[in-house]
C-alpha cells in the first residue's frame, strides 16, 4: 500500500520549479511573528520584531464581515481581545479598532503587514479554513491584498482547496499545503494525507514537527519539494527540524 501511494504521489504531484520555490529553504519563519507579552501574536509589533531580526514571518488569515484578509488566528475574538463574537461578524474597520488584551496594539489587515515588510523578509500566509466554510472568499481576499506586492511570499492552508485555487487563479503565488497526523484536523489516516496532497498539488508542504520523520515527507523532499515544519518552540525541536525538514516555522526558544 505504501509503495502504491508513493507512485500515486509522483503521478499527481509534479516536482516543483526549484528556481521558483528554492528560497523557502533559506529562511526561518517566525510563527505568528516574534510574539511575547509585549507583542501579541499576529500583531504588527510581532512582525516588526521579526523583520528587525531578519527572520521571515508566518501569519494567519481570517476574513472580516466585509471580506477583508485580517491578521488573526482564531475564529472567535475572545481569547486574544476579550471581545465576544466571531471575527467574521465584524467589519475590517471595526476590527481595526479592537486592541489585544492588555495591550495598545490593534488588530490589523494583511495589507498593513505588506506595507510594514516591504519585501525585506519573506511572508508565509496561512489561510484558516474549516468544514462548510466558503474558502474561496478568503482566497480572493488574500489574492487581492497581494496584487502588486513584489516581495517574496507564499500562501498555504490545511485546506487543500486553497493550494488548488491559487494554482488556478493566481499562478504567480507560491502555494503550499499544511499537514498534521494527530487527532486534530482531517488528515489523521495515511490515505487522507495522500488525498489532500493529490487535491492540493502543492509546491511545498508545512508539516507538523511531531510527525517527522516519515516516509511520505522524506520522499517528497527527495523529489525536490521544500519541506517546512511547525511549531518549533524548543532547541531540541529546532535540531530535529533541521535534520528532517528544510526550514522551521518557529517561536519562543525555537527561534535560532
Amino acid at each position: 500500500m505504501r509503495s502504491l501511494l508513493s507512485r500515486l504521489d509522483r503521478l499527481f504531484v509534479a516536482p516543483p520549479d526549484s528556481a521558483r520555490v528554492g528560497w523557502l529553504r533559506d529562511w526561518t519563519f517566525a510563527h505568528r511573528g516574534l510574539h511575547d507579552q509585549h507583542a501579541p501574536e499576529n500583531s504588527l509589533a510581532a512582525f516588526a520584531g521579526a523583520v528587525e531580526r531578519g527572520i521571515g514571518v508566518e501569519c494567519d488569515i481570517q476574513r472580516s464581515r466585509d471580506h477583508a484578509a485580517m491578521l488573526m488566528h482564531d475564529w472567535e475574538l475572545e481569547r486574544l481581545t476579550g471581545v465576544t463574537g466571531p471575527t467574521a461578524c465584524y467589519s475590517a474597520e471595526e476590527l481595526a479598532r479592537i486592541a489585544y488584551l492588555d495591550s495598545e496594539h490593534m488588530l490589523a489587515r494583511l495589507d498593513d503587514l505588506l506595507a510594514l515588510v516591504e519585501g525585506r523578509v519573506p511572508i508565509l500566509v496561512e489561510i484558516k479554513s474549516r468544514r462548510r466554510y466558503d474558502i474561496e472568499e478568503s482566497c480572493v481576499a488574500v489574492r487581492d491584498a497581494l496584487a502588486g506586492y513584489e516581495g517574496r511570499h507564499a500562501v498555504m492552508s490545511f485546506d487543500p482547496r486553497v493550494s488548488r485555487w491559487f494554482r488556478k487563479h493566481s499562478p504567480r503565488t507560491v502555494h503550499g499545503l499544511v499537514m498534521r497526523e494527530d487527532h486534530i484536523g482531517m488528515t489523521q489516516k495515511p490515505w487522507q494525507r495522500h488525498l489532500a496532497l493529490w487535491l492540493a498539488r502543492p509546491e511545498f508542504i508545512a508539516y507538523h514537527v511531531a510527525a517527522l520523520p516519515n516516509p511520505m515527507v522524506a520522499s517528497l523532499r527527495t523529489a525536490g519539494m521544500p519541506v517546512l515544519t511547525w511549531t518549533v518552540d524548543t532547541p531540541d525541536l529546532l535540531r530535529h527540524a533541521l535534520l528532517h525538514a528544510d526550514a522551521p516555522i518557529a517561536e519562543g526558544a525555537g527561534v535560532p
